[in-house]
């Protein structure tokens, strides 16, 4: 699988997946110009990826831009041309979302429009996008296909909803657009050198991070959300994969999009396609570590899912991608990371 001679516009090129989907692009011979506005990422994460792209780094350029920046985008687009863009630019905590909707309807939503405009102007109609799980709000039933009921229940979720619908009409007015949905799960891990992994601004929204915190001492326990959940050991159960997974899983479908000019506007969903607990994920994480990660049982949060996990079958079926990564070594990797930078970017050189 090549993409020797390709060149790939990156946006949000310095957050968790992107940056580790960059280094991957890379590996597999693109070419990648990455922007990203620096919101909820650092300048160092490049200097960590020139590090681990060794002589590839020379193929991967960086510049601040953000993606409401129409001509920020254009200079940018005016000196190169590029086969495809991979979309992850976007604010993504739930919580968040429900006090600052409007800030989320502007940068995700206005944003993916000021882009896509920028790309129809230089007859750039190519582009996978980072969509997410949660455009299926709570499940009536799991696997979830991608044929699902679509009924987001934050304001982040619709921001990723409305985008869809926004794609599927843009796919029914023109058809040399190619857009390629990705719905992934619950990405976790880090890169195995662990010189590159997750960074959360502030408290973390997720699961994984939250529990490397306590492991590290920074945070004195863990709340876990729901212990009477009808599962084996009563706490919720979710789908989660490894973000070296996940960056394969883009170069497949960047080569499935660049190879099917009849794709239209397509989802598709990347997980295991296999669930583990919450209590689970934190014994593979005292394993992996060696530490002990205290926590405490709370009451069950409204709006969370007894249990989600993704259909795997589509993915395999259209990309040629399946998961080989499983949860221990998600956690491996992850302490890696979080044992040799314990302040993530902000860790002293």
């Amino acid at each position: 699988m090549s993409l020797e001679g390709k060149n790939i516009f990156v946006t949000g090129g310095l957050g968790f997946i992107g940056s580790h989907t960059v280094l991957v692009l890379l590996d597999h011979g693109a070419k990648v110009h990455l922007i990203d506005n620096l919101s909820n990422s650092f300048p160092r994460v490049f200097e960590h990826m020139k590090k681990l792209a060794g002589d590839k780094a020379d193929k991967m350029i960086y510049s601040q831009c953000d993606i409401n920046d129409a001509e920020g985008l254009t200079k940018i687009f005016e000196k190169e041309t590029f086969d495809c863009v991979i979309h992850f630019a976007g604010f993504k905590a739930v919580g968040e979302s429900v006090d600052k909707p409007l800030e989320y309807y502007h940068n995700n939503f206005v944003g993916t429009v000021v882009l896509l405009e920028v790309m129809r102007k230089f007859n750039l109609k190519n582009m996978v996008f980072s969509s997410s799980c949660t455009v299926y709000g709570l499940p009536d039933k799991v696997p979830i296909t991608e044929d699902a009921p679509l009924k987001a229940i934050s304001p982040y979720g619709r921001t990723k909803l409305f985008q869809a619908h926004m794609f599927r009409d843009l796919a029914v007015s023109d058809k040399e657009w190619r857009l390629l949905l990705l719905r992934y799960f619950n990405p976790i891990g880090a890169h195995p050198s662990g010189d590159l992994g997750e960074h959360p601004v502030g408290i973390p929204n997720n699961l994984m991070p939250y529990i490397q915190q306590v492991a590290l001492g920074q945070r004195e326990f863990l709340r876990v959300f729901g212990s009477d959940y009808p599962t084996p050991d009563g706490t919720a159960i979710r789908d989660y994969i490894h973000v070296m997974d996940l960056a394969e899983g883009h170069v497949s479908a960047v080569v499935k999009v660049l190879a099917t000019p009849d794709l239209g506007c397509k989802p598709i969903n990347l997980g295991t396609g296999k669930g583990s607990s919450v209590l689970e994920m934190v014994r593979a994480f005292e394993a992996a570590s060696g530490k002990k990660v205290g926590y405490r049982l709370m009451d069950r949060r409204p709006g969370d899912s007894v249990a989600v996990w993704a259909a795997t079958e589509t993915a395999e079926k259209e990309l040629g991608w399946k998961s080989k990564f499983d949860v221990n070594d998600m956690c491996k990797d992850q302490w890696a990371w979080a044992s040799k930078y314990p302040q993530g970017y902000e860790t002293p050189v």
